[in-house]
């Protein structure tokens, strides 16, 4: 933030879009969800998409992974993050063990205690409210 206006985060922002697969931790079958929106908005753009979901085996048809643990090459993918925040607070942590660069925390997924977590950690988030679904062009009330 400067003088209390958020910062774009434009080139963060670009370089998550250009990851080869994106995983949604909070995906969820529910479609008044944002988890499950912001699945479907990667969907409907063509991206290669994984839903992460403790209990789901699978979310929109796609076979769900049950931690970011399962997933191969850290490096290759970008993580959306759609959890509350004591939720979110663990994936981070996982996320920053496991090597994962591209994290991002939708709007409502953060606190004080998971930004100060990820500065610890040396894990770069994009937040500031930024929405992948605005970034995507998608209009949620489609979806």
């Amino acid at each position: 933030e400067y003088m209390g206006v958020p910062v774009p985060m434009t080139k963060q922002i670009n370089s998550f879009l250009q990851q080869d697969f994106f995983a949604v931790v909070g995906a969820s079958n529910d479609r008044s969800k944002f988890g499950n929106k912001v699945l479907r908005a990667y969907l409907e753009k063509g991206f290669q998409a994984t839903p992460v979901h403790p209990k789901e085996t699978f979310v929109e048809g796609l076979v769900a992974v049950k931690s970011l643990e399962e997933l191969q090459q850290p490096e290759r993918w970008a993580i959306s993050i759609i959890t509350p925040p004591a939720v979110t607070l663990q994936v981070i942590q996982t996320a920053a063990r496991l090597g994962f660069k591209h994290v991002w925390l939708q709007p409502g997924a953060e606190n004080k205690e998971v930004l100060d977590m990820a500065k610890q950690l040396n894990l770069p988030l994009i937040t500031n409210g930024n929405c992948v679904l605005v970034e995507l062009g998608v209009d949620e009330s489609r979806l």
